[in-house]
């Protein structure tokens, strides 16, 4: 399958560069990125164009008017601008190991969706992440957090099989999935405004649709760095919503992707 990486961004372009040369060390290479950028300035746009040059692959910059936290609402323009069968998503502030599309890859197919986790990097470690412009981590690196996380061993992960159980751990920032499943519950759900359970509330009608999940244990490793939490005003009208989807077994969501889909998609 043809892979799309998604990467999700709001006004934090000294993150994003790290992250996209993080990219650039990828051991295998997706077909395209999409930047899904929700109201970035315009420092963020130049840093993109600056990285368009120094790519081999389409970067692509798909932005929004800054209008408050509508992570839903931009993923979702992102995968319908996607050329790619496969998505793997990720935000703009999770550095990737080496072979981290390579991971997803791995265990990659239609019916099945990943998700990752993430090793922290510690605030008190941010001045120096961003002064050498660190993008190599491993078990032993300063600084991290939840360092057994850091540990690659891919054939450890073959023992993680798919389950019809619900995950409870799924993060849409080490996240993957086909295109056509996504755009089968309509992808993201639009209703969620403000930070919290977009994520898992996507896991919930992914489960209901019937999809089975795979932790990725050992692989796939982001490094995700430090930043002060966003307001949670609206984490419990959202955590309702995932409640609601999972009392009335909700696959498809009235607001979702659908809207910017062309017939080609």
């Amino acid at each position: 399958m043809t892979t799309s990486l998604i990467i999700s961004t709001y006004n934090w372009k000294e993150a994003l560069e790290l992250v996209l040369k993080s990219v650039l060390r990828q051991t295998i290479m997706p077909l395209e990125i999409v930047i899904a950028d929700d109201g970035s300035k315009a420092d963020t746009k130049a840093l993109i164009d600056d990285f368009k040059t120094r790519f081999d692959i389409p970067l692509h910059h798909v932005w929004q008017e800054d209008q408050g936290f509508r992570k839903s609402m931009i993923i979702n323009k992102a995968v319908a601008k996607a050329a790619g069968d496969y998505i793997i998503q990720v935000d703009g502030d999770c550095i990737m190991h080496p072979a981290f599309i390579k991971d997803h890859l791995r265990y990659a197919k239609p019916g099945v969706y990943l998700s990752g986790s993430r090793v922290s990097i510690k605030e008190s470690y941010l001045k120096s992440v961003f002064e050498k412009q660190k993008i190599r981590y491993h078990f032993f690196s300063k600084g991290l957090k939840k360092r057994g996380r850091a540990l690659h061993l891919p054939w450890l992960s073959r023992f993680y099989k798919e389950s019809d159980g619900f995950n409870l751990k799924n993060r849409g920032c080490n996240m993957s999935f086909t295109k056509a499943d996504f755009i089968a519950v309509n992808g993201y759900n639009e209703d969620f405004e403000g930070w919290g359970r977009e994520d898992s509330e996507l896991g919930r009608r992914f489960h209901n649709y019937g999809l089975l999940n795979r932790r990725l244990k050992n692989i796939a490793i982001i490094y995700h760095i430090y930043h002060y939490e966003k307001p949670k005003d609206k984490l419990e009208e959202n955590h309702q919503m995932e409640v609601n989807a999972v009392t009335n077994k909700t696959v498809w969501c009235e607001h979702g992707i659908d809207k910017y889909l062309s017939d080609k998609n």
